[in-house]
Protein backbone atom coordinates (compact mmCIF):
# COMPACT_ATOMS: atom_id res chain seq x y z
CA UNK A 1 0.00 0.00 0.00
CA UNK A 2 1.19 3.64 -0.99
CA UNK A 3 1.59 6.23 1.67
CA UNK A 4 -1.14 8.11 0.55
CA UNK A 5 -3.29 4.84 0.42
CA UNK A 6 -2.34 4.11 3.52
CA UNK A 7 -3.02 7.34 5.80
CA UNK A 8 -6.19 7.86 3.55
CA UNK A 9 -7.48 4.17 4.87
CA UNK A 10 -6.77 5.16 8.81
CA UNK A 11 -9.14 7.67 8.37
CA UNK A 12 -12.02 5.69 6.10
CA UNK A 13 -12.00 2.40 8.62
CA UNK A 14 -15.00 2.60 10.71
CA UNK A 15 -14.76 3.72 14.01
CA UNK A 16 -17.15 3.53 16.66
CA UNK A 17 -17.06 5.00 20.47
CA UNK A 18 -18.09 2.90 23.69
CA UNK A 19 -21.66 1.72 23.55
CA UNK A 20 -23.23 3.60 26.06
CA UNK A 21 -26.38 1.62 27.36
CA UNK A 22 -29.47 1.38 29.20
CA UNK A 23 -29.15 1.15 32.90
CA UNK A 24 -32.54 -0.45 33.41
CA UNK A 25 -32.17 -2.68 29.71
CA UNK A 26 -28.56 -3.07 29.57
CA UNK A 27 -29.25 -5.21 26.20
CA UNK A 28 -30.00 -1.43 24.50
CA UNK A 29 -27.21 0.61 23.67
CA UNK A 30 -26.07 3.67 21.49
CA UNK A 31 -22.93 4.82 20.25
CA UNK A 32 -21.53 6.56 17.80
CA UNK A 33 -19.69 5.81 14.25
CA UNK A 34 -18.45 7.32 11.07
CA UNK A 35 -18.99 3.74 9.32
CA UNK A 36 -21.91 5.67 6.95
CA UNK A 37 -19.00 8.08 6.24
CA UNK A 38 -20.58 10.40 9.16
CA UNK A 39 -20.24 10.42 12.63
CA UNK A 40 -24.09 9.37 12.78
CA UNK A 41 -25.71 8.11 16.36
CA UNK A 42 -26.15 3.98 16.03
CA UNK A 43 -28.87 1.72 17.77
CA UNK A 44 -27.57 -1.72 18.87
CA UNK A 45 -29.80 -4.31 20.54
CA UNK A 46 -27.40 -6.49 22.02
CA UNK A 47 -30.13 -9.53 22.27
CA UNK A 48 -30.52 -9.94 18.82
CA UNK A 49 -27.39 -8.07 17.37
CA UNK A 50 -29.45 -5.80 15.04
CA UNK A 51 -27.80 -2.46 14.93
CA UNK A 52 -29.78 0.78 13.25
CA UNK A 53 -28.70 4.16 12.12
CA UNK A 54 -30.68 5.87 14.22
CA UNK A 55 -29.24 9.92 12.47
CA UNK A 56 -28.76 10.39 9.19
CA UNK A 57 -27.72 14.60 8.73
CA UNK A 58 -25.31 15.99 5.96
CA UNK A 59 -23.22 16.80 8.04
CA UNK A 60 -22.91 14.32 11.13
CA UNK A 61 -23.79 14.54 14.46
CA UNK A 62 -22.40 15.29 17.97
CA UNK A 63 -24.47 14.45 21.06
CA UNK A 64 -26.64 11.75 21.24
CA UNK A 65 -27.29 9.43 24.46
CA UNK A 66 -30.22 6.75 25.78
CA UNK A 67 -32.77 6.91 28.79
CA UNK A 68 -32.37 4.62 31.51
CA UNK A 69 -35.22 2.64 30.75
CA UNK A 70 -34.28 2.07 26.71
CA UNK A 71 -37.02 3.58 25.63
CA UNK A 72 -35.90 6.61 23.82
CA UNK A 73 -32.56 7.91 22.26
CA UNK A 74 -31.86 11.53 22.56
CA UNK A 75 -29.80 13.55 20.07
CA UNK A 76 -28.93 17.09 19.42
CA UNK A 77 -30.27 19.07 16.11
CA UNK A 78 -27.72 22.07 15.17
CA UNK A 79 -27.23 23.22 11.29
CA UNK A 80 -24.12 22.47 9.75
CA UNK A 81 -21.65 21.88 12.91
CA UNK A 82 -22.67 25.25 13.81
CA UNK A 83 -23.76 23.92 17.65
CA UNK A 84 -26.79 25.93 17.92
CA UNK A 85 -30.16 23.89 17.88
CA UNK A 86 -32.09 21.94 20.06
CA UNK A 87 -32.39 17.90 21.35
CA UNK A 88 -35.28 15.69 19.07
CA UNK A 89 -35.74 12.04 20.77
CA UNK A 90 -36.84 9.43 19.02
CA UNK A 91 -38.11 5.67 20.38
CA UNK A 92 -35.36 3.54 20.06
CA UNK A 93 -36.37 0.40 17.62
CA UNK A 94 -37.11 3.19 15.44
CA UNK A 95 -39.92 6.02 14.26
CA UNK A 96 -40.34 9.45 13.88
CA UNK A 97 -37.72 11.89 16.12
CA UNK A 98 -39.67 13.97 18.21
CA UNK A 99 -38.81 17.39 19.20
CA UNK A 100 -38.45 18.83 22.64
CA UNK A 101 -40.21 21.34 23.34
CA UNK A 102 -37.45 24.53 24.00
CA UNK A 103 -36.33 27.04 22.34
CA UNK A 104 -32.89 26.93 20.32
CA UNK A 105 -30.13 27.38 21.60
CA UNK A 106 -26.22 26.06 22.67
CA UNK A 107 -25.94 22.81 24.77
CA UNK A 108 -25.12 22.85 28.08
CA UNK A 109 -25.48 19.49 29.41
CA UNK A 110 -28.70 16.57 29.61
CA UNK A 111 -29.19 13.97 31.79
CA UNK A 112 -31.94 11.44 32.03
CA UNK A 113 -33.59 9.91 34.82
CA UNK A 114 -35.40 6.51 34.62
CA UNK A 115 -39.03 8.26 35.78
CA UNK A 116 -38.70 9.92 32.14
CA UNK A 117 -37.63 13.17 33.35
CA UNK A 118 -34.78 14.86 31.43
CA UNK A 119 -32.31 17.95 33.15
CA UNK A 120 -31.50 20.32 29.97
CA UNK A 121 -29.08 22.61 29.78
CA UNK A 122 -29.60 26.03 27.37
CA UNK A 123 -27.03 28.75 26.59
CA UNK A 124 -28.27 31.78 24.93
CA UNK A 125 -26.39 35.02 23.92
CA UNK A 126 -27.45 38.09 26.13
CA UNK A 127 -29.84 35.59 28.14
CA UNK A 128 -26.83 33.54 29.85
CA UNK A 129 -27.85 29.86 31.00
CA UNK A 130 -30.33 28.19 32.39
CA UNK A 131 -31.10 25.07 33.18
CA UNK A 132 -34.77 22.87 32.97
CA UNK A 133 -36.34 19.93 33.78
CA UNK A 134 -38.84 18.43 30.81
CA UNK A 135 -41.27 15.97 32.11
CA UNK A 136 -42.38 12.85 30.28
CA UNK A 137 -46.11 14.32 29.15
CA UNK A 138 -43.73 17.59 27.45
CA UNK A 139 -44.09 20.02 30.12
CA UNK A 140 -41.00 22.13 30.77
CA UNK A 141 -40.11 24.48 33.97
CA UNK A 142 -37.09 26.63 34.12
CA UNK A 143 -34.92 25.36 37.49
CA UNK A 144 -32.14 27.64 37.27
CA UNK A 145 -30.78 30.91 35.49
CA UNK A 146 -27.71 32.61 36.06
CA UNK A 147 -25.31 34.70 34.01
CA UNK A 148 -22.07 32.92 34.45
CA UNK A 149 -21.63 29.45 32.92
CA UNK A 150 -23.72 26.64 34.16
CA UNK A 151 -24.63 22.99 33.08
CA UNK A 152 -26.45 19.61 33.69
CA UNK A 153 -24.10 17.38 35.59
CA UNK A 154 -26.56 14.60 36.39
CA UNK A 155 -29.83 13.45 37.86
CA UNK A 156 -31.02 10.63 40.00
CA UNK A 157 -31.96 7.78 38.65
CA UNK A 158 -35.79 8.29 39.97
CA UNK A 159 -35.86 11.84 38.80
CA UNK A 160 -36.08 13.74 42.52
CA UNK A 161 -32.16 14.88 42.28
CA UNK A 162 -30.58 17.34 39.56
CA UNK A 163 -26.68 18.27 39.84
CA UNK A 164 -25.76 21.33 38.17
CA UNK A 165 -21.90 22.77 37.58
CA UNK A 166 -21.82 26.33 38.58
CA UNK A 167 -18.89 29.31 38.41
CA UNK A 168 -21.81 32.26 39.94
CA UNK A 169 -18.47 33.03 41.88
CA UNK A 170 -17.22 33.98 38.06
CA UNK A 171 -14.47 31.69 37.94
CA UNK A 172 -15.90 28.78 34.97
CA UNK A 173 -11.87 26.57 35.08
CA UNK A 174 -13.00 25.65 38.38
CA UNK A 175 -16.64 25.14 39.14
CA UNK A 176 -18.72 24.43 42.37
CA UNK A 177 -21.35 21.93 42.28
CA UNK A 178 -25.27 22.31 43.28
CA UNK A 179 -27.99 19.51 43.73
CA UNK A 180 -31.61 20.47 43.40
CA UNK A 181 -35.05 19.42 43.38
CA UNK A 182 -37.45 19.03 40.36
CA UNK A 183 -38.71 22.46 42.15
CA UNK A 184 -35.67 24.13 42.13
CA UNK A 185 -34.73 24.17 45.97
CA UNK A 186 -31.41 23.86 47.34
CA UNK A 187 -30.25 20.70 48.19
CA UNK A 188 -26.75 20.95 49.04
CA UNK A 189 -23.68 22.89 47.31
CA UNK A 190 -20.21 21.80 47.64
CA UNK A 191 -17.30 23.98 46.85
CA UNK A 192 -13.91 23.77 47.72
CA UNK A 193 -12.52 27.75 47.19
CA UNK A 194 -10.69 29.62 44.95
CA UNK A 195 -8.50 27.48 42.46
CA UNK A 196 -10.12 24.09 43.40
CA UNK A 197 -13.40 22.77 41.09
CA UNK A 198 -15.54 20.15 42.07
CA UNK A 199 -17.16 17.99 38.90
CA UNK A 200 -20.30 16.28 39.26
CA UNK A 201 -20.04 12.46 37.29
CA UNK A 202 -22.80 10.80 38.00
CA UNK A 203 -25.67 9.21 40.89
CA UNK A 204 -25.29 6.15 42.35
CA UNK A 205 -27.81 3.74 39.85
CA UNK A 206 -30.39 2.24 42.14
CA UNK A 207 -33.61 3.47 42.83
CA UNK A 208 -33.33 6.02 45.95
CA UNK A 209 -29.41 6.70 46.26
CA UNK A 210 -28.51 10.18 46.66
CA UNK A 211 -25.01 10.22 46.68
CA UNK A 212 -23.35 11.61 43.94
CA UNK A 213 -19.68 10.73 42.39
CA UNK A 214 -17.17 13.98 42.34
CA UNK A 215 -14.21 14.88 41.49
CA UNK A 216 -12.51 17.29 43.88
CA UNK A 217 -8.99 19.33 43.64
CA UNK A 218 -8.05 19.26 47.47
CA UNK A 219 -4.83 17.70 46.80
CA UNK A 220 -3.63 19.20 43.34
CA UNK A 221 -5.22 16.75 41.52
CA UNK A 222 -8.66 15.03 40.52
CA UNK A 223 -9.95 12.35 42.99
CA UNK A 224 -12.91 11.27 43.33
CA UNK A 225 -15.37 11.62 46.09
CA UNK A 226 -18.70 10.27 47.31
CA UNK A 227 -21.00 13.18 48.22
CA UNK A 228 -24.53 12.77 49.83
CA UNK A 229 -25.83 16.63 49.43
CA UNK A 230 -28.66 15.90 52.04
CA UNK A 231 -26.77 14.96 54.77
CA UNK A 232 -23.20 16.59 53.43
CA UNK A 233 -21.49 13.64 54.10
CA UNK A 234 -18.32 12.98 52.07
CA UNK A 235 -15.93 10.36 51.19
CA UNK A 236 -12.57 11.12 49.88
CA UNK A 237 -11.41 7.89 47.87
CA UNK A 238 -7.43 8.43 48.16
CA UNK A 239 -5.01 6.84 45.63
CA UNK A 240 -1.40 6.51 46.30
CA UNK A 241 -0.33 6.01 42.67
CA UNK A 242 0.52 9.17 40.85
CA UNK A 243 -1.58 10.73 37.95
CA UNK A 244 -5.41 12.57 37.21
CA UNK A 245 -8.47 10.16 38.58
CA UNK A 246 -11.85 9.67 36.97
CA UNK A 247 -14.50 7.19 38.52
CA UNK A 248 -17.84 5.18 37.79
CA UNK A 249 -20.19 3.15 39.63
CA UNK A 250 -20.53 -0.25 39.23
CA UNK A 251 -23.96 -1.32 38.88
CA UNK A 252 -24.44 -2.37 42.41
CA UNK A 253 -23.21 1.02 43.89
CA UNK A 254 -20.90 -0.81 45.92
CA UNK A 255 -17.97 -0.48 43.88
CA UNK A 256 -16.22 2.27 42.07
CA UNK A 257 -14.69 2.00 38.70
CA UNK A 258 -11.30 3.88 38.50
CA UNK A 259 -9.93 5.08 35.67
CA UNK A 260 -6.13 6.81 36.27
CA UNK A 261 -4.59 8.67 33.45
CA UNK A 262 -0.54 9.23 33.92
CA UNK A 263 2.08 9.98 31.83
CA UNK A 264 -0.36 9.40 28.27
CA UNK A 265 -1.13 5.81 29.46
CA UNK A 266 -4.64 4.81 31.31
CA UNK A 267 -5.00 2.64 33.84
CA UNK A 268 -8.29 0.46 35.22
CA UNK A 269 -8.83 -0.09 38.83
CA UNK A 270 -11.90 -1.21 40.90
CA UNK A 271 -12.46 0.27 44.13
CA UNK A 272 -14.62 -1.42 46.41
CA UNK A 273 -16.48 1.15 49.23
CA UNK A 274 -16.94 -1.53 51.91
CA UNK A 275 -13.20 -2.50 52.33
CA UNK A 276 -11.26 0.92 50.69
CA UNK A 277 -9.20 -2.05 48.62
CA UNK A 278 -8.43 -1.20 45.33
CA UNK A 279 -7.96 -3.91 42.77
CA UNK A 280 -6.13 -3.73 39.41
CA UNK A 281 -7.80 -4.51 35.91
CA UNK A 282 -5.42 -5.77 33.41
CA UNK A 283 -5.66 -3.73 30.29
CA UNK A 284 -3.01 -3.23 27.50
CA UNK A 285 -0.14 -0.68 27.52
CA UNK A 286 -1.69 2.15 25.75
CA UNK A 287 -4.54 5.05 26.13
CA UNK A 288 -8.65 4.01 27.27
CA UNK A 289 -10.58 6.91 25.75
CA UNK A 290 -13.73 5.44 27.69
CA UNK A 291 -14.65 2.50 30.12
CA UNK A 292 -17.90 1.60 32.14
CA UNK A 293 -18.81 -1.50 34.23
CA UNK A 294 -21.65 -4.07 32.57
CA UNK A 295 -24.07 -5.45 34.81
CA UNK A 296 -22.45 -8.39 35.35
CA UNK A 297 -19.60 -6.88 36.71
CA UNK A 298 -16.79 -6.81 33.72
CA UNK A 299 -15.76 -3.68 32.38
CA UNK A 300 -16.00 -2.78 29.02
CA UNK A 301 -13.58 -0.08 27.33
CA UNK A 302 -12.59 1.91 24.16
CA UNK A 303 -8.46 1.29 23.46
CA UNK A 304 -5.68 2.31 21.51
CA UNK A 305 -2.21 3.18 21.36
CA UNK A 306 -0.05 4.84 18.76
CA UNK A 307 0.70 2.02 17.09
CA UNK A 308 -2.34 -0.08 17.19
CA UNK A 309 -6.07 1.34 15.76
CA UNK A 310 -8.79 1.44 18.64
CA UNK A 311 -10.76 -1.36 19.03
CA UNK A 312 -13.82 -1.67 21.75
CA UNK A 313 -12.35 -4.31 24.66
CA UNK A 314 -13.72 -6.40 27.39
CA UNK A 315 -12.22 -7.36 30.21
CA UNK A 316 -12.96 -10.57 30.36
CA UNK A 317 -10.60 -10.47 27.39
CA UNK A 318 -13.19 -10.68 24.09
CA UNK A 319 -13.59 -7.86 21.69
CA UNK A 320 -16.88 -6.53 22.47
CA UNK A 321 -17.91 -5.03 18.52
CA UNK A 322 -16.72 -3.62 15.28
CA UNK A 323 -18.84 -2.15 12.74
CA UNK A 324 -17.10 -3.75 10.06
CA UNK A 325 -15.31 -2.47 7.05
CA UNK A 326 -11.56 -2.29 6.15
CA UNK A 327 -9.11 -2.01 9.33
CA UNK A 328 -6.65 0.66 9.71
CA UNK A 329 -3.38 0.06 9.12
CA UNK A 330 -1.25 0.71 12.18
CA UNK A 331 1.40 2.96 12.61
CA UNK A 332 4.74 3.81 14.41
CA UNK A 333 4.86 3.62 18.47
CA UNK A 334 5.36 6.79 20.47
CA UNK A 335 8.61 7.25 22.70
CA UNK A 336 8.36 9.58 25.83
CA UNK A 337 10.60 12.35 26.04
CA UNK A 338 10.97 14.50 29.45
CA UNK A 339 12.34 18.13 28.90
CA UNK A 340 13.21 20.67 31.92
CA UNK A 341 11.36 23.98 30.72
CA UNK A 342 11.20 27.21 32.27
CA UNK A 343 8.19 25.88 34.25
CA UNK A 344 9.04 22.44 35.28
CA UNK A 345 9.44 19.26 33.43
CA UNK A 346 7.74 19.04 30.38
CA UNK A 347 6.19 15.44 29.13
CA UNK A 348 6.67 15.30 25.16
CA UNK A 349 5.31 12.57 22.86
CA UNK A 350 7.49 11.65 19.68
CA UNK A 351 6.84 9.74 16.66
CA UNK A 352 9.67 9.44 14.12
CA UNK A 353 9.68 7.69 10.79
CA UNK A 354 10.93 4.26 10.70
CA UNK A 355 13.16 4.91 8.07
CA UNK A 356 16.71 6.65 8.73
CA UNK A 357 17.94 7.92 12.22
CA UNK A 358 17.11 11.69 10.97
CA UNK A 359 16.96 14.51 11.61
CA UNK A 360 13.94 15.13 10.05
CA UNK A 361 12.06 17.26 9.40
CA UNK A 362 9.65 17.55 11.96
CA UNK A 363 5.88 18.95 12.60
CA UNK A 364 5.00 20.17 16.37
CA UNK A 365 1.46 19.23 16.37
CA UNK A 366 0.00 21.23 19.33
CA UNK A 367 -3.08 20.29 21.01
CA UNK A 368 -6.30 22.09 21.61
CA UNK A 369 -7.89 22.82 24.84
CA UNK A 370 -6.04 24.59 26.22
CA UNK A 371 -7.15 21.94 29.50
CA UNK A 372 -6.66 18.84 27.23
CA UNK A 373 -3.65 16.87 26.73
CA UNK A 374 -1.80 14.15 24.10
CA UNK A 375 -1.21 10.46 24.89
CA UNK A 376 -0.56 7.60 22.98
CA UNK A 377 -3.63 6.94 21.86
CA UNK A 378 -3.81 6.49 17.38
CA UNK A 379 -4.67 9.32 15.61
CA UNK A 380 -4.88 8.97 11.82
CA UNK A 381 -3.10 12.78 11.53
CA UNK A 382 0.40 11.79 13.09
CA UNK A 383 0.32 8.55 11.11
CA UNK A 384 -0.09 10.41 8.41
CA UNK A 385 2.82 12.98 8.73
CA UNK A 386 4.81 10.34 9.95
CA UNK A 387 4.50 8.33 6.39
CA UNK A 388 4.95 11.62 5.03
CA UNK A 389 8.76 11.39 6.39
CA UNK A 390 7.92 13.91 9.57
CA UNK A 391 8.96 13.49 13.04
CA UNK A 392 6.00 14.66 14.54
CA UNK A 393 6.58 16.40 17.77
CA UNK A 394 3.56 16.72 20.57
CA UNK A 395 4.40 18.53 24.02
CA UNK A 396 2.17 18.47 27.12
CA UNK A 397 2.52 22.72 27.96
CA UNK A 398 1.60 24.38 30.30
CA UNK A 399 -2.05 24.15 31.20
CA UNK A 400 -2.38 20.95 29.85
CA UNK A 401 -4.52 18.29 31.76
CA UNK A 402 -3.16 15.34 33.13
CA UNK A 403 -0.07 17.02 35.35
CA UNK A 404 -2.07 17.99 38.46
CA UNK A 405 -3.86 21.13 39.23
CA UNK A 406 -0.72 23.52 39.10
CA UNK A 407 0.38 22.57 35.88
CA UNK A 408 -2.82 22.85 34.29
CA UNK A 409 -3.82 26.30 36.24
CA UNK A 410 -0.14 27.66 35.06
CA UNK A 411 -1.90 29.60 32.56
CA UNK A 412 -1.82 33.16 33.77
CA UNK A 413 -0.96 36.53 32.40
CA UNK A 414 0.92 35.75 29.47
CA UNK A 415 -1.22 33.10 28.08
CA UNK A 416 -0.14 31.64 25.02
CA UNK A 417 3.93 32.94 25.71
CA UNK A 418 3.72 30.56 28.17
CA UNK A 419 2.58 27.81 26.12
CA UNK A 420 5.38 28.27 23.52
CA UNK A 421 8.33 29.00 26.13
CA UNK A 422 7.61 24.98 26.80
CA UNK A 423 7.69 24.56 22.89
CA UNK A 424 10.57 26.10 22.46
CA UNK A 425 12.38 23.85 24.84
CA UNK A 426 11.22 21.04 23.99
CA UNK A 427 12.51 22.07 20.11
CA UNK A 428 16.16 22.67 20.99
CA UNK A 429 16.16 18.91 22.72
CA UNK A 430 14.99 17.63 19.87
CA UNK A 431 17.40 19.59 18.06
CA UNK A 432 19.98 18.83 19.69
CA UNK A 433 19.16 15.12 19.81
CA UNK A 434 19.28 15.24 16.18
CA UNK A 435 15.22 14.11 16.12
CA UNK A 436 14.47 17.87 14.41
CA UNK A 437 16.37 19.20 11.36
CA UNK A 438 16.10 22.83 12.68
CA UNK A 439 16.05 23.94 8.99
CA UNK A 440 12.49 22.02 8.38
CA UNK A 441 10.78 23.11 11.53
CA UNK A 442 6.88 23.34 11.11
CA UNK A 443 4.16 24.58 13.60
CA UNK A 444 0.25 23.43 13.50
CA UNK A 445 -2.38 22.96 15.32
CA UNK A 446 -6.09 23.00 15.78
CA UNK A 447 -8.12 25.41 17.63
CA UNK A 448 -6.18 26.68 21.19
CA UNK A 449 -3.40 24.85 19.45
CA UNK A 450 -4.04 26.95 15.88
CA UNK A 451 -4.07 30.08 18.14
CA UNK A 452 -0.16 29.17 19.78
CA UNK A 453 0.40 28.47 15.75
CA UNK A 454 -0.43 31.73 14.51
CA UNK A 455 0.92 33.00 18.08
CA UNK A 456 4.53 31.38 17.81
CA UNK A 457 4.87 32.34 14.02
CA UNK A 458 4.19 35.90 14.73
CA UNK A 459 6.81 36.10 18.31
CA UNK A 460 9.25 33.21 17.06
CA UNK A 461 9.30 33.94 13.37
CA UNK A 462 12.88 32.64 12.73
CA UNK A 463 12.08 29.45 14.11
CA UNK A 464 9.82 27.88 11.77
CA UNK A 465 9.88 27.06 8.48
CA UNK A 466 6.01 26.85 7.72
CA UNK A 467 2.86 26.67 9.85
CA UNK A 468 -0.84 24.87 9.67
CA UNK A 469 -3.27 26.77 11.91
CA UNK A 470 -6.87 24.88 11.75
CA UNK A 471 -9.72 27.08 13.16
CA UNK A 472 -7.48 29.41 15.19
CA UNK A 473 -8.11 32.09 17.31
CA UNK A 474 -6.53 35.06 15.89
CA UNK A 475 -7.72 37.84 17.91
CA UNK A 476 -8.93 37.19 21.98
CA UNK A 477 -10.91 40.41 21.38
CA UNK A 478 -12.93 39.67 18.09
CA UNK A 479 -13.61 36.25 19.08
CA UNK A 480 -14.50 37.07 22.54
CA UNK A 481 -17.59 39.07 20.54
CA UNK A 482 -18.67 36.06 18.74
CA UNK A 483 -18.36 33.75 20.51
CA UNK A 484 -20.53 30.90 22.69
CA UNK A 485 -21.95 32.05 26.39
CA UNK A 486 -19.61 29.04 27.93
CA UNK A 487 -16.35 30.36 26.13
CA UNK A 488 -16.85 33.95 26.86
CA UNK A 489 -17.15 32.68 30.37
CA UNK A 490 -13.72 31.08 30.27
CA UNK A 491 -12.12 33.36 28.09
CA UNK A 492 -12.72 36.21 31.04
CA UNK A 493 -11.82 33.07 33.60
CA UNK A 494 -8.51 32.27 31.88
CA UNK A 495 -7.64 36.05 31.04
CA UNK A 496 -8.34 37.82 34.27
CA UNK A 497 -11.98 39.48 33.24
CA UNK A 498 -13.59 40.80 29.88
CA UNK A 499 -11.93 42.93 26.94
CA UNK A 500 -13.16 46.01 28.96
CA UNK A 501 -11.44 45.33 32.16
CA UNK A 502 -8.48 43.49 30.39
CA UNK A 503 -7.50 44.94 27.22
CA UNK A 504 -4.01 44.82 27.31
CA UNK A 505 -4.14 41.45 28.28
CA UNK A 506 -6.31 40.38 25.74
CA UNK A 507 -3.89 42.18 23.09
CA UNK A 508 -0.77 40.84 24.17
CA UNK A 509 -2.03 37.21 23.77
CA UNK A 510 -3.56 37.84 20.55
CA UNK A 511 -1.71 36.67 17.28
CA UNK A 512 -3.34 39.57 15.19
CA UNK A 513 -1.02 41.83 17.46
CA UNK A 514 2.22 40.28 16.18
CA UNK A 515 0.63 39.33 11.96
CA UNK A 516 3.13 41.59 10.77
CA UNK A 517 6.39 39.73 12.21
CA UNK A 518 5.15 36.69 10.66
CA UNK A 519 7.99 34.88 8.14
CA UNK A 520 6.92 31.53 7.36
CA UNK A 521 4.22 30.32 4.85
CA UNK A 522 1.02 29.78 6.47
CA UNK A 523 -2.27 27.70 5.73
CA UNK A 524 -5.44 28.10 7.80
CA UNK A 525 -8.30 25.77 7.98
CA UNK A 526 -11.38 27.91 8.74
CA UNK A 527 -14.77 26.31 9.58
CA UNK A 528 -17.86 28.76 7.59
CA UNK A 529 -20.36 27.89 10.85
CA UNK A 530 -17.56 28.05 13.62
CA UNK A 531 -18.95 29.36 16.90
CA UNK A 532 -15.86 28.51 18.82
CA UNK A 533 -13.35 30.17 16.33
CA UNK A 534 -15.65 32.30 14.30
CA UNK A 535 -14.41 32.88 10.85
CA UNK A 536 -14.69 37.00 10.79
CA UNK A 537 -11.78 37.10 13.00
CA UNK A 538 -9.77 34.82 10.66
CA UNK A 539 -10.56 36.91 7.96
CA UNK A 540 -9.66 40.27 9.18
CA UNK A 541 -6.15 38.48 9.98
CA UNK A 542 -5.75 37.30 6.79
CA UNK A 543 -6.28 40.66 5.36
CA UNK A 544 -3.66 41.32 7.21
CA UNK A 545 -1.46 38.82 5.78
CA UNK A 546 -2.74 39.98 2.30
CA UNK A 547 -1.96 43.45 2.48
CA UNK A 548 1.72 43.31 2.83
CA UNK A 549 1.45 40.71 0.44
CA UNK A 550 2.81 37.57 3.16
CA UNK A 551 2.58 34.31 1.52
CA UNK A 552 -0.49 32.32 2.57
CA UNK A 553 -3.33 29.65 1.83
CA UNK A 554 -7.01 29.56 3.29
CA UNK A 555 -9.07 26.68 3.21
CA UNK A 556 -12.61 27.13 4.18
CA UNK A 557 -15.52 24.50 4.57
CA UNK A 558 -19.25 24.25 5.36
CA UNK A 559 -18.83 23.08 9.08
CA UNK A 560 -18.28 24.03 12.20
CA UNK A 561 -15.37 23.67 14.63
CA UNK A 562 -14.05 20.48 12.69
CA UNK A 563 -15.96 18.24 10.04
CA UNK A 564 -17.92 14.90 11.39
CA UNK A 565 -17.98 14.15 7.71
CA UNK A 566 -14.58 11.51 6.53
CA UNK A 567 -14.11 12.83 2.91
CA UNK A 568 -13.72 16.58 4.48
CA UNK A 569 -11.41 15.50 7.02
CA UNK A 570 -9.09 14.06 4.30
CA UNK A 571 -9.92 16.83 2.15
CA UNK A 572 -8.46 18.54 4.92
CA UNK A 573 -5.29 16.69 5.64
CA UNK A 574 -4.64 16.29 1.77
CA UNK A 575 -4.36 20.07 1.71
CA UNK A 576 -2.22 20.13 4.57
CA UNK A 577 0.36 17.85 3.74
CA UNK A 578 0.56 18.97 -0.26
CA UNK A 579 1.46 22.37 1.81
CA UNK A 580 3.94 21.10 3.70
CA UNK A 581 5.68 19.62 0.67
CA UNK A 582 5.74 22.79 -1.23
CA UNK A 583 7.65 24.80 1.55
CA UNK A 584 9.82 21.93 3.48
CA UNK A 585 11.58 19.35 1.54
CA UNK A 586 11.05 15.63 2.66
CA UNK A 587 13.06 12.58 1.45
CA UNK A 588 9.99 10.99 0.72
Amino acid sequence: MKAEERWQARFRAPRVTLPVWARQAPARAVYRSNASGAWEIYAWDRSTGIVRQATTRPKGTSHGTIDPTGRWIWWFSDTDGDEWGGWMRQPFTGGPDEPIDLDPGYPSGIALAATGEAAVGVARPGEGFKIYVVRPGGSVRLIYEHAEAASVAAISLDGSLIAISHSEHGDSRHPALRVLRQNGDVVGDLRDGPGKGVLGLRFAPVPGDRRLLTLHERRGRREPLVWDPESDEQREIWLRDPGEITADWYDDGRSLLVVRANRGRTHLHRYDLAGGRLFPIETQHGVIDAAAPRPDGSVEYSWSSGAHPPVIRSSNGHVVMNHGGPTSPPSVPVEDVDVEGPGGRIHALVSRPDRGSGPFPTIFLLHGGPTSQDDDSFVPQVAAWVDLGFAVVRVNYRGSTGYGSAWRDALTGEVGHIELSDVAAVRDVMVERGVADPDRLVLSGASWGGYLTLLGLGTQPKVWAAGIAAVPIADHLATYEEETEALRAYHRALLGGSPAEQPERYANCSPITYVDQVEAPLLILAGENDPRCPIGQIETYVSRLAARGHEHTVYRYDAGHGSLVVSERIAQMSAQLEFARRHVKTEM
